[in-house]
C-alpha cells in the first residue's frame, strides 16, 4: 500500500452530532429556499456555456443533498431499532444496510446519468458467471466518479456485499461515515505492514455474494503522482518495475503489497480486474462545472481470473500485478482513442 497523508478528521462524536445534523439542516433549507434557487440558475443558465448548466448543477445537488438526508433519517432509525447499535452487525441489519446502500446507489446513479447526460457501457463477463463465488476486484482509481460506479455495479449489478478500502478522508461524507462504518469497510489514513495485516484480515472469510474491493494505485491519477511514484521505485533501486511504469501512460505504478495481503488472505477467491474510461480527466466539482453537460459515454471492462489461475509468491504476483496494470493502460489508451 501506498502511504497516503493523514488525513485530520474530527471525532467521531462530533461527525455525528455536528456534521450529520449540519448535512439534514442545509437539506431542509435548500429545500424551502428552493423556488428562489431555481429562479436564479434558470436566469444564469443563459450567461453560461451549455446547455442549462446551472440548473443541471442545482438539480445533482438537490438529489445529494437529499438522499444524504435520508440515509442519515433512516440510518439513524436503523440503530435505534437494533438496540442502539447493539445488534448493527448482526446478518438481518448487515444485510438491511446493503440495501440501504443499494438505493442510495441506484438513484443517484439514475439521477445522474440522465441529467449530466451520460451513458455507461460495460464489456466483460455477464453477472451469472460470478455466481457463487467470493471476489477480489482490483480496479484502476480514477476519480470518484469511476468510483462512484463501480461500487454501483457491485451491489446492483452483481448483487454483491462490498468490502472496500478506503481513504480516510471520505468520513468528512456523514453519510458514507456512518453507514461505510457499519460495514466490513477500513478507512486508512497510512501505509505500511499494519495497513497491510488490515487488508489481510478484511479479505478474509469471504462468502459467494462478497466482493473485496482495493484499488492498487493507492489513489487518484495525476502527472504529479505518477512521476512521484516512478520515482520512488528508482529510489528503492527497482528500476524494471520503474521503467515498466514509466512506458504506462494512463495509471499510476501499482503497489503490490495490498494485491499480496488480499491474495493470501482469500486464495479461494476469483479475482476480477476492472478498468474505465469517461469521468477520468473528473476529480473535483470544478472540473464537473467545467464539462457540463458531460454527454458522454463511460465504459467499464471487466476480467474475471478463475482462483486455481492465480500465480503463487509475492515475486511471481507482483510480475503478475504489473502485467494486468499494462494491459489495463493499454485498454483505457484504446477507449480513449475510440471515444
Amino acid at each position: 500500500m501506498p502511504l497516503m497523508a493523514p488525513t485530520p478528521l474530527p471525532p467521531r462524536w462530533m461527525r455525528r452530532m455536528v456534521l450529520a445534523p449540519a448535512m439534514i439542516g442545509v437539506t431542509v433549507t435548500l429545500l424551502l429556499t428552493l423556488p428562489v434557487w431555481l429562479l436564479v440558475a434558470a436566469a444564469a443558465s443563459p450567461l453560461l456555456p451549455g446547455r442549462f448548466r446551472a440548473l443541471r448543477v442545482l438539480w445533482v445537488l438537490i438529489v445529494w443533498l437529499v438522499l444524504e438526508s435520508a440515509c442519515l433519517v433512516a440510518l439513524f432509525g436503523l440503530w435505534l431499532g437494533a438496540g442502539f447499535g447493539a445488534l448493527t452487525r448482526t446478518p438481518p441489519f448487515q444485510r438491511v444496510h446493503y440495501r440501504l446502500v443499494g438505493g442510495y446507489l441506484w438513484v443517484f446513479h439514475r439521477a445522474a446519468t440522465r441529467v449530466l447526460g451520460l451513458r455507461v457501457e460495460v464489456e466483460g463477463p455477464v453477472p451469472d458467471e460470478y455466481l457463487g463465488r467470493p471476489l477480489l476486484v482490483f480496479c484502476r482509481h480514477a476519480g470518484p466518479g469511476d468510483s462512484f460506479l463501480l461500487l454501483h455495479a457491485l451491489v446492483n449489478w452483481y448483487a454483491r456485499e462490498p468490502r472496500i478500502v478506503l481513504a480516510a478522508a471520505l468520513q468528512w461524507d456523514p453519510a458514507i461515515d456512518v453507514v461505510l462504518n457499519r460495514l466490513p469497510n477500513r478507512f486508512l489514513s497510512t501505509g505500511g505492514a499494519a495497513v497491510e495485516q488490515q487488508i489481510g484480515a478484511l479479505a478474509t472469510a469471504l462468502d459467494g455474494d462478497d466482493a473485496f474491493v482495493i484499488f492498487p494505485e493507492g489513489g487518484n491519477f495525476t502527472e504529479r503522482r505518477r512521476a512521484a511514484g516512478i520515482a520512488r521505485l528508482r529510489a528503492r533501486g527497482l528500476e524494471e518495475a520503474a521503467r515498466r511504469s514509466e512506458a504506462m501512460r494512463h495509471v499510476l505504478p501499482p503497489q503490490p503489497g495490498g494485491v499480496a495481503a488480499a491474495l493470501a488472505a482469500a486464495p479461494e477467491a476469483d479475482v476480477v480486474w476492472v478498468a474505465h474510461a469517461g469521468l477520468d480527466h473528473l476529480f473535483t466539482v470544478a472540473d464537473v462545472w467545467r464539462e457540463l453537460p458531460l454527454d458522454t459515454v463511460v465504459r467499464m471492462r471487466w476480467w474475471r481470473v478463475p482462483a486455481d489461475e492465480v500465480p503463487h509468491g509475492f515475486d511471481a504476483q507482483v510480475q503478475w500485478l504489473y502485467t494486468w496494470w499494462e494491459r489495463i493502460d493499454a485498454w483505457v489508451d484504446t477507449a480513449r482513442a475510440g471515444r
